[in-house]
């Protein structure tokens, strides 16, 4: 995997678990601190899934597309 595809998976995983926190702010709007915790659960999550990870990116990706300004699904 090349180092822009990994840290673009890191930041991708970082943000699901950032999420799932349920933080007071946005992603965009949080703290640094808050996030590179969130990026180092996603560095040890995609350590231990190894191959399994496939269909976890598959499933960000597709809820990312349908969360961003210009993705193709409809907001809710």
């Amino acid at each position: 995997m090349s180092k822009v595809r990994a840290d673009h998976t890191v930041e991708l995983v970082a943000r699901a678990i950032y999420e799932a926190e349920q933080h007071a702010f946005s992603w965009d709007n949080g703290s640094a601190r808050s996030k590179e915790r969130s990026r180092e659960y996603a560095r040890n999550a995609i350590r231990l899934l190894n191959d399994d990870i496939g269909v976890l990116l598959f499933a960000l990706n597709e809820a990312a597309a349908e969360h961003s300004p210009t993705g193709s699904g409809a907001a809710t």
